[in-house]
């Protein structure tokens, strides 16, 4: 009898099999990115200033409202953590109600209006956010109820949504987290609502995410994302062809691209809105608080030279501190044409006919390094000689903000208008190592009452006119350098399928999102 049973339950088990067959062109859902970095600097998301950074935190947090995916266009920001939102007649108060339902990770609870507050006043402080500047604006946040939050302005900004957007200083925490853990413990153990929530982190090799099942957009369709740190260009590729990368940070050269075309099963990504190459000269390090040595180094650089060594399709030119893709972007400023005769008559004029030596630190970052090294090669010509010391890239966002490098190269992309690099830059209440210091580099403190005018105009021709005067006076004074813009290039296997379509993105990656996925093979 017993025999009957099994031979039975056996036949069974084969028609089960038969009719239901295991896919065996199933793949993983799994996606190994490869990132250009040996280390996070920080995944609060308040605290991530890197590429790497961004990468890890964009799929782990959520904002009030988002960018649409693969699309930075300010006109089609839509509601991400807040359903909807309404504005008073004077722009100041906005009101914003909230999802009901969303679920922090790792049984951290509801998301609330509680949440919304503490996010933005963290964001808000220099003590606990290195965006604290962004929010000078913001008077007051005050809830409610549990899902109605109001915030109050002091004055009318360009733009309160992109502020409060999925970038930056627009994360929402969760409060019962960051208080239970502290702000240093937070920094390795973030807690968000996104679709992947942290698993582990091996310093220096890798940080893995899984899905978050109670995400509130439905469920994720990967399993997993795997972010490895591989500094090096060789490594990364070299993992992208062995297939033990999927998507793999790539070189913003044109060289790089043109090859990896030719590898079979790979997408070259090139995407915008491109990020923004610019020469910061401290003019409190000697020569350079001489205008007529800033003005030389000016002239002594060639952008089409640079742009020629890096390649067309990644390039753009950039005459000034602000793209002209960006609100109140222009060319309307001094251009310092590459004239190396006039640098050398300008050095000779201010008692350096000779040359003299520059010393400085750059990160290890090809998209830093390779640039630099241009620029080196360049100022030589003139008998400037910029000697660099190589260090990691998060070292060396720390010793910038310690206002170590006599000239700070720094890359970067902001929301689309000209006031968020603009304070963030040439503002003096961001010169470096003043309380709320973040990136003016240059220590410069004369458009003060440009930007903040700015602000308050409400007519956007005149508001236009204001950004432009100041984009002339930071040339005139030759405080700063622009060299040109720089897309951003992934290699990606053509079986990874990111769910929508990239054209632009601030996080500055090919972004995994809820609905990425492995298509089968």
């Amino acid at each position: 009898m017993r025999l009957r049973y099994f031979l039975v339950f056996f036949l069974v088990f084969l028609l089960a099999g038969a009719l239901c067959p295991v896919p065996s062109n199933a793949r993983e859902q799994v996606v190994r990115v490869a990132l250009k970095a040996s280390d996070i600097r920080s995944i609060d998301p308040h605290y991530g200033t890197t590429t790497l950074d961004y990468a890890c935190i964009d799929p782990m947090f959520n904002a009030l409202v988002r960018f649409k995916p693969g699309d930075i266009d300010p006109e089609k920001i839509e509601p991400d953590l807040a359903e909807g939102w309404n504005v008073s007649p004077d722009g100041l108060v906005w009101t914003f109600y909230l999802r009901r339902g969303v679920k922090f990770h790792k049984g951290y609870g509801e998301m609330t209006a509680e949440d919304v507050k503490f996010s933005l006043e963290k964001a808000a402080n220099k003590d606990s956010s290195g965006f604290a500047k962004d929010f000078d604006a913001l008077q007051k946040v005050e809830v409610l109820d549990r899902y109605t939050v109001r915030l109050t302005f002091k004055e009318k900004i360009p733009s309160v949504l992109g502020l409060l957007t999925d970038y930056h200083g627009g994360y929402i925490v969760s409060k019962k987290a960051v208080e239970e853990m502290g702000l240093e413990k937070f920094k390795t153990n973030p807690i968000g609502t996104g679709p992947f929530m942290l698993e582990e982190y091996f310093p220096k090799q890798k940080l893995i995410e899984v899905r978050n099942d109670d995400y509130f957009r439905g469920r994720p369709l990967l399993d997993r994302i795997e972010f490895w740190f591989m500094p090096d260009a060789s490594s990364r590729e070299m993992a992208f062809r062995k297939g033990e990368i999927d998507l793999c940070e790539g070189e913003r050269e044109q060289a790089w691209i043109d090859k990896m075309k030719k590898v079979p099963g790979t997408i070259v990504d090139v995407f915008g809105p491109g990020e923004t190459l610019t020469l910061h000269f401290n003019t409190t390090k000697k020569p350079l608080d001489d205008i007529r040595v800033r003005r030389a180094l000016a002239y002594a650089i060639s952008r089409d030279e640079l742009m020629e060594f890096l390649g067309k399709d990644v390039t753009e030119p950039l005459v000034s501190p602000i793209p002209t893709s960006y609100l109140g972007g222009t060319t309307d400023v001094p251009l310092y044409r590459y004239n190396p005769e006039k640098a050398k008559a300008l050095l000779k004029a201010a008692g350096l006919g000779k040359g003299f030596t520059l010393k400085e630190v750059i990160t290890e970052m090809s998209d830093y390094r390779r640039p630099m090294e241009q620029i080196q090669a360049q100022l030589r010509r003139v008998g400037v000689n910029l000697q660099m010391d190589v260090i990691t890239h998060s070292a060396y966002h720390q010793q910038i903000r310690k206002d170590v490098n006599p000239i700070v190269l720094y890359v970067c992309a902001r929301f689309p208008t000209a006031d968020p690099i603009l304070t963030q830059f040439y503002h003096s209440k961001s010169i470096v190592g003043t309380p709320r210091g973040i990136t003016n580099f240059s220590h410069y403190d004369k458009i003060d009452d440009l930007i903040e005018e700015a602000r308050r105009e409400t007519n956007v021709e005149k508001q236009k006119a204001l950004w432009a005067k100041a984009q002339r006076k930071i040339l005139e004074d030759a405080v700063a350098y622009p060299l040109c813009i720089t897309k951003f290039v992934f290699a990606r296997k053509d079986y990874v399928d990111l769910g929508y379509q990239m054209k632009s993105t601030l996080t500055l990656v090919d972004t995994i999102k809820f609905n990425t996925r492995i298509l089968e093979k």
